[in-house]
């Protein structure tokens, strides 16, 4: 029978080295986050008796050093060779998370929240390092069908992940979480040496200063109207998300009323739909056009968190979390997908640290004051609130896709 395109596409993605290792380190690598991400919520759940503040601490702490170190961690990965920028990050995570155990065997659980914030800011060198590599071993045809592929790796452990870190911290405790964690990051960091050598023009020559390089991103992403107008939707799907991103554990025993462990069946329902929506992106990824992408998953999300907000029902709420589930994806790949497409790749670096910390500066705004909100406001209108901030970063996508024309141009030189 004779092979598709859409079948010799996915054939030389995967045959590409630097596809198959990077799939291959991240699966390791989301294990160990998961099992984080789970096992510190539970455990400072448990800590503290479910203290809202605290538990909106936890996403402070993961998410924060992302606005704070994202362009910084960009700038020098525009600098430095990828591959060995992300073999450091790694094994330096690993390094934080055994102090991290050390701490606790001391009796200090606090520390559970350095270990959020060490890998949390060492991912601000390594991610951008990971999109360098894409943009320079990936064909341009391919790379929205690469991001899918990359993006449905994720949505595996988004079902995963939960059983998985639930079930080592309730067998095992947050001991053994920590050093799973560890060891983990430790075998992330050494499939990382599979990846071709660092080419010697990758580095970047020492002819300007990091301040200079940093004011040219600046303008690099004000020249590009594809870019600023990303941005703007960044700062809208931010906010969306720090309203409600530590309070998902109290839609479940509040809005739901149910144990706080049930919380892994609705993240593993919206997983599960991830998964479904990844393939489908797959087949759909050089038909429709990325800022498509975009204003469809985020228009889908608004109204998933309108439903949610209402709902009392489990049934209800986990039917949406899976459709919600099925177009996030479309939110991941076109994104990344505008990034790589609008950008060129010595500015792939400064590009991503300057709209990530947009998302992610929003986003902690918001997430900050969460816990205060909640105990103010009623969870239905914090998830409405939500709804209405994820339609407006949809207005800023209009007017890449009005009148069915993309508006898609290079960045002015800088």
């Amino acid at each position: 029978m004779e092979k598709t395109q859409a079948d010799i596409s996915i054939g030389a993605l995967f045959r590409n080295r630097v596809i198959q290792t990077i799939l291959l380190s991240t699966f390791f690598l989301q294990i160990g986050i998961w099992v984080r991400n789970y096992s510190i919520l539970l455990f400072v759940v448990e800590q503290t008796n479910e203290n809202p503040v605290a538990v909106s601490l936890i996403s402070v702490a993961e998410f924060a050093p992302i606005f704070l170190f994202s362009f910084i961690g960009g700038t020098f990965a525009d600098r430095w060779k990828p591959k060995r920028t992300m073999i450091w990050c790694d094994f330096l995570s690993a390094i934080s998370i055994f102090v991290v155990l050390l701490a606790l065997v001391f009796g200090s659980w606090k520390a559970v929240f350095f270990a959020t914030l060490v890998s949390s800011i060492l991912s601000q060198f390594s991610q951008p390092s990971g999109m360098k590599l894409f943009k320079l071993h990936v064909k341009e045809e391919l790379i929205q069908m690469g991001m899918s592929i990359y993006q449905t790796t994720f949505a595996l452990f988004v079902i995963l992940g939960p059983v998985i870190g639930t079930f080592v911290y309730q067998q095992y405790g947050i001991d053994v979480a920590i050093a799973i964690m560890g060891i983990a990051f430790l075998l992330s960091a050494g499939i990382l040496f599979l990846l071709p050598p660092d080419m010697e023009q990758e580095e970047k020559p020492e002819t300007t200063t990091v301040l200079q390089e940093m004011k040219d991103g600046f303008r690099y992403v004000w020249n590009s109207r594809a870019l600023t107008l990303l941005g703007w939707c960044f700062a809208g799907s931010g906010l969306a998300l720090g309203l409600t991103q530590p309070l998902t554990v109290f839609l479940v025993t509040e809005q739901l009323g149910l144990p706080k462990e049930q919380l892994q069946w609705l993240m593993m329902a919206f997983g599960a739909g991830m998964i479904l929506g990844g393939g489908m992106t797959v087949g759909l990824a050089k038909k429709i056009l990325p800022q498509i992408l975009l204003a469809m998953g985020m228009t889908v999300n608004a109204l998933s968190f309108m439903v949610m907000g209402f709902s009392e029902s489990f049934w209800l709420t986990m039917t949406v979390q899976f459709i919600c589930g099925i177009f996030m994806p479309c939110i991941h790949i076109g994104i990344n997908t505008m990034i790589l497409k609008n950008t060129e790749a010595e500015f792939i670096g400064r590009v991503n640290g300057i709209l990530n910390p947009v998302f992610m500066g929003t986003m902690v705004v918001t997430m900050t004051i969460s816990g205060w909100l909640k105990q103010t406001f009623s969870l239905v209108a914090i998830y409405e609130t939500s709804a209405i901030l994820f339609i407006v970063g949809v207005m800023f996508l209009v007017p890449l896709f009005k009148g069915g024309a993309p508006v898609i141009e290079k960045s002015k030189e800088v």
